[in-house]
Parts: C-alpha cells; structure tokens; sequence
C-alpha cells in the first residue's frame, strides 16, 4: 500500500514491456490475456487510490525518498486519482474492442496502449512540470505509434502534422520551463505557488511570460481554439480503438490547465493571479463555435465524433473560464461524462461502417446494415448522451457548468454558447442518424456481425453515463472535493511541502 499512487504509472509500463517477451510475444491470445489482466488490475489499483486520496487525504510519494521540493514527487489527491480510474477503464475498452481483429493489423498494439497509458496516468500524478513535460513525451511516442497502426496514406498524412505540430509544442513547453526555472529556482508545482509570491515587478513579466506560454502549450494538446484544426483530421484517420483511447488525450491538457493556472496562478499569486482568465473567456467561446460548425460540415460519423470532442473542450474550458470551485467541480464531471460517450462513439462508428460496404460511415445512401436495429439502438443512447439531454449524464454535467456561471455577463456568455453549441449537436447528429439508418436500399448480406469482444467495449462504455447518472451523488460528492483541493493552497500547496515546515514560520 505504500507504493499505491506509483502503480498506476508503473504498471502499464512493466505490462508493456512484460508483452515485449518471447512467450507473450509469440502468441497474440497470450498478449490479449495479459493485456487485459494488467488493465483489469490498473482499475482496481485505480479505484483503490481513490478511495484513499478521498477518505484520507492528498497521498505523496515521494522517489528516492528526497523531500520536496526536490527530487520527483507524485501527488495523488482525488482529481488526480479520479482520472487515473477514467484512464484505465479506457483503457480497457480499447483493448478489448482491439481483441476483436483490430491488434492484427500491426506490431506492438498492446504494449503501446499501456505505454500511452503510463504516459498520461504519469501526466495525472506528476508534481512538477518538469516531469509533466516527460510524461507528456511518453503519451505522445506511443500515440505516435498507434495513429499509424495499420499502415495506409491517411494515416500517415495525419501523422505527420500530429507529429510536427506536438514537436513545436514540445519546444514550446521547454522554453516556458527554462523560463520558470530561472526565474524561481525549481519547477515543483506546489513550490512555485510559493515562490511566486515574492518575485519583483520585473520578474514577474518574466513569469506571466512563460505562464502563458505553457497556455499555449496546453491548449495544443487539448485543441482549443485557434490550436484545434489538428484534431478532426488526426482522430478521423487513427482506428476506432485508438481513436477512442485518444479521447484521454485532449482531457490531458484541460487537465494541466486547471492544475496550473489554479495551484500556481490562483487566487494567492498576487498580481500575476489569473492571468489565464483574460484569454480563456473568448477561447472557449470560439473554440465552442468552431466545433459546432465542424459537427454540421462533418461528412462523416468519425469526423462528426472528432467535432463533437472540439464541443467538450470548449464546454470545458468555459468550466475554467469560470474560475470558481463550483465550476471546476461541474467541470470534472463532465469531463468523465464526456469521455466515455466520445470514446463509445467512435467504436460505434467502426461497427456502423464495418456493415455499410463502400459507404462506410459516410453520410450517404447505403444498403441496409444486417445488424441495423442493434447499432441504431447504440447510436441513439450514445448520441443522446452526446448532446447533453436527459436523462443521461450529459445533462447533468451541462446542468451543473451552467448553474456555476452565477453572474450575469458569464451566465449570458457561457450559457448561449453551450446551449447553442448543444442545438447544433442534435441537428448533426438527428441528421446523421436518420441517414444512416433509415436512407438504405437492400439488406447488406456481406457486411460482418459484431463481435462480443466490440459488443462488450462499447456496453462499458455506455453503461458509465446512466450510472454516472445513478450515483451523481457520491460521483459529484468526489469531484467537488477535488475542486475544493485543487482550490485550498492549505491543501494544494502547504500539505505538499512538509519539508518547509510553512505552519511554523513560512518558507
């Protein structure tokens, strides 16, 4: 118990490298077998710090057992511990939706998925950003790798702008660092929250600098406006598994947002506190319109599903633009939410197009798919999730952003955009719907049955939404603990840096 919060980070790396072995390696079913025990075993560590961080407290674990703020610290208060669990059950799902044919068309798909997952459960846990920025490399090889799987000229052609544009972000990010680090002499998130309170004028446009810069940075990896045009494109063209695990991927970057700009940019930073708030009003505005507009130009279902993900972004961003506890907590909600159903859709979208011949997913007249009543009913319950209507879980994660925005600019602001957002989400979706399922000629004899091993992913998948629905009070409970810590710099940056005994005279 003592190493819980490394588990998370270490297991997949151990598992992927474990399926590297001969006697894995040999044999696919011995790599399906082990790949899904190791995620099955990540959920239960997963749950488990969970539980921990929210019965017990913020849970620090500290390598080589150097006290902060030095050496690598891994902090895991509820938010973190939260996403690690979303992660995992992702995880799951993509490779047992795999097991069904998808990990046949390449080298190595098991062993990247853990390592893309090592990658961002380490990005969860990190304290400092310094080692946020390694993290960060590691998800990025392995999705390097996976947006490739498969081989074929899309793919490759996404991947090459995917690679390019996160190598300049990566640059980006170094120099943001380079510049923190000079300025405040140590890159540990808590420590810098400190640090901050003391710089001198001059000093200070140095930070806010760099403060922004690492803005940029996040905004790249989670599509934000005008950063997003990568997104679409990279996730039409990967396979559906993979395209469902990157659904983490843009979740990564909110995440970093709401860590930074509120533990070292918060209320306590003084004259450089929210210097995010400025640019993230008109962001999420306009990163909201760009994917509205995306979802009725989408020609097909994996596009329209990628637009869909520009929406969460921008409706998360509006969480964060918000700046309040009560948002941040609305926010974590439906970023679960959010995850899961998008993740779910891209599957169904593989399965869709699997039974449509030539026509695949497109928006156009097919023949009939041999299984229609099965993938329409999945359709149906994962769109209207998507859009946000009730009773599923969408609702109440859009129900809550919008009771957060309690002044009159931002209720005005934040709440024609997300629901004209969401009327634009219905139209595309209703739209896409009644062509794929009800524009048909003949049945399709030749296209394939769903596989269980597709069948069960995908009902993962759903099945989260009305049980996030069922247990909204224990799952909202949690996320307004982890908006409280996240917001506390008692519990945030004080209880992180014991070594600095602050309660006795400061740092």
């Amino acid at each position: 118990m003592s190493h819980l919060v490394i588990l998370p980070f270490l297991l997949p790396i151990l598992g992927g490298l474990l399926l590297l072995l001969p006697p894995i390696q040999n044999a696919l079913i011995r790599q399906r077998i082990f790949a899904i025990f190791t995620s099955l075993l990540l959920i239960l560590v997963s749950a488990t710090l969970l539980h921990t961080s929210y019965t017990q407290g913020t849970q620090l674990y500290l390598l080589g057992n150097w006290q902060p703020p030095f050496g690598i610290v891994l902090v895991a208060d509820p938010l973190a511990a939260l996403l690690v669990l979303l992660t995992s059950v992702l995880g799951l799902a993509a490779i047992l939706f795999a097991c069904a044919g998808d990990d046949e068309t390449g080298m190595y798909y098991h062993t990247l998925i853990l390592l893309l997952m090592a990658g961002v459960n380490g990005a969860f846990l990190t304290g400092d950003l310094f080692n946020l920025f390694v993290c960060f490399e590691i998800l990025l090889i392995a999705s390097y790798a996976l947006l490739v799987h498969g081989g074929g000229k899309q793919k490759t052609q996404a991947s090459l702008h995917y690679v390019i544009l996160n190598l300049v972000g990566s640059s980006i990010f170094l120099i943001a660092l380079g510049i923190l680090y000079g300025m405040l002499g140590t890159l540990n998130i808590a420590d810098m929250a400190i640090k901050l309170q003391h710089l001198s004028h001059d000093d200070q446009l140095l930070v806010k600098v760099a403060g922004l810069l690492l803005l940029v940075v996040f905004g790249l990896k989670s599509a934000m406006l005008p950063l997003h045009f990568w997104l679409p494109r990279t996730y039409a063209a990967a396979s559906a598994p993979v395209a469902a695990m990157f659904a983490i991927m843009t979740k990564v970057g909110i995440y970093s947002i709401f860590r930074v700009h509120t533990v070292i940019f918060g209320e306590q930073a003084g004259e450089l506190a929210h210097i995010a708030q400025f640019w993230l009003w008109p962001i999420a505005i306009l990163t909201l319109f760009a994917g509205a507009v995306g979802t009725l130009a989408s020609s097909n279902l994996r596009l329209l599903t990628a637009n869909m993900i520009l929406i969460s972004v921008g409706t998360l961003l509006v969480g964060a633009a918000l700046g309040s506890e009560q948002s941040a907590g609305a926010a974590f909600y439906y970023l679960l939410h959010t995850t899961l159903v998008s993740a779910a859709m891209f599957l169904i979208a593989d399965m869709i197009s699997r039974q449509r011949g030539k026509a695949e997913d497109r928006f156009v007249q097919a023949r009939q798919m041999k299984q229609r009543d099965l993938l329409a009913g999945l359709y149906f319950v994962a769109a209207i999730a998507m859009v946000g209507m009730p009773p599923l879980s969408g609702f109440i994660g859009k129900a809550l952003l919008l009771q957060a925005a309690d002044s009159g600019a931002s209720m005005a602001w934040s709440w024609s955009a997300i629901l004209l957002a969401g009327l634009a989400a219905i139209i595309a979706l209703s739209r896409a719907g009644t062509t794929l399922f009800w524009r048909v000629t003949s049945l399709n004899e030749e296209g394939e049955q769903v596989p269980v091993a597709k069948l069960l992913a995908v009902s993962l998948l759903l099945i989260c939404s009305p049980l996030l629905v069922i247990f909204a009070g224990p799952v909202t409970a949690v996320t307004s603990t982890a908006a409280a810590v996240l917001h506390d710099p008692a519990l945030s940056v004080d209880a992180l840096l014991p070594a600095l005994n602050l309660s006795a005279g400061g740092y």
